[in-house]
């Protein structure tokens, strides 16, 4: 049935002749607007089953993007026919105006949200201060586990059950009591330490963690879904490792390391010689974490990752002090114009 809307939607798009900028704006609100027809397929995409979801997501972001380019098309189009005299601007400056780029920590985040996409991931946000049980009591932190210490947490003054939250681990809270299993999100957000501000940590960062439960899931499913996320993100040669961790809210808990793509794995400075670098954290999700959140454990299984957008850009750009990523100067942003 989603299949036969997709279809119907190309094929309209295909054929669509539009008369005026105005058509061409209605145009642009039927499809792409908050209310369009396309933002409510994606609504009507939560509700698919894991194999559905890897079919329809790809098709639905192959229809978005067509919808936009046709739109872009049709504007720049009626852009440049008309009188030349009435599309003169009196007012611009007489200087050339440069064009801005992303920032290079939202060019890494959208390419790893596009890699997840493509597997099935859907994202979730939620809110950067929270309350204590979604940030720790959730996730199997008991409020005398000596694993708190591993986060030096902000606490908002004068009621020490609101924090801003230090990992997007919050979000997954959230979706694990309020959605049923099948569930495959991706939580990209800012998230905040008490730290010392230093060329290699921060009081605040980025990360984007990803949760998938369902039944008969396995450790198996979790190294196959990074193998995918390593090749596509830092190329087809890329290798990885997964070495025991501990982490509060998995068991068992791994660390990924990937292959050096300076060396190639021979090693050097960059990978300290041994030929890895490590990326994020991962793991089966606890049971208790399924039973706080009223997911029956014995029915449904689960893996979760997480990983720093710093450090990602790190490792594509190179960039060995991660302040310059906060610090807005101009001469570090244009080097990223290319990146788009």
């Amino acid at each position: 049935m989603m299949k036969e809307k997709i279809d119907k939607m190309l094929q309209e798009l295909d054929q669509v002749r539009p008369g005026s900028k105005e058509e061409v704006e209605q145009l642009r609100i039927k499809y792409l607007s908050k209310k369009g027809e396309i933002t409510a397929l994606f609504n009507e995409f939560k509700s698919l089953n894991a194999d559905e979801k890897r079919t329809m997501g790809q098709l639905i972001n192959h229809l978005k993007d067509t919808a936009q380019a046709k739109i872009n098309e049709l504007k720049l189009a009626y852009d440049t026919t008309g009188n030349a005299v009435e599309a003169i601007d009196l007012t611009r400056s007489a200087s050339a105006v440069e064009l801005g780029t992303r920032h290079p920590l939202t060019i890494v985040r959208n390419e790893i949200i596009d890699i997840f996409s493509r597997i099935g991931f859907t994202i979730s946000e939620g809110p950067e201060v929270e309350d204590d049980w979604h940030v720790f009591g959730a996730l199997n932190f008991p409020p005398e586990h000596p694993a708190r210490d591993m986060q030096d947490t902000f606490f908002v003054e004068k009621n020490p059950d609101i924090l801003l939250r230090t990992h997007t681990s919050s979000v997954q809270s959230h979706v694990m009591t309020t959605q049923k299993p099948p569930i495959r999100v991706l939580c990209p957000g800012r998230v905040y330490r008490n730290e010392a501000i230093s060329y290699r940590a921060h009081c605040f960062f980025h990360q984007v963690e990803g949760l998938y439960i369902d039944k008969n899931v396995s450790f198996a499913d979790l190294k196959q879904a990074l193998l995918y996320f390593a090749k596509e993100m830092f190329g087809e040669e890329t290798k990885i490792r997964l070495r025991p961790s501990y982490f509060p809210f998995t068991e068992p808990s791994a660390e990924m390391d990937i292959s050096c793509d300076i060396c190639g794995g021979s090693g050097c400075n960059f990978c300290k010689h041994t030929g890895w670098v490590e990326i994020l954290g991962c793991g089966m999700v606890d049971p208790a974490v399924l039973e706080a959140c009223g997911i029956d454990s014995k029915v449904y299984t689960g893996y979760a990752f997480g990983m720093g957008v710093e450090r990602i850009a790190n490792l594509k750009f190179k960039v060995k002090d991660l302040r310059m990523f906060s610090e807005n100067d101009v001469r570090f942003l244009k080097q990223f114009e290319a990146s788009l």
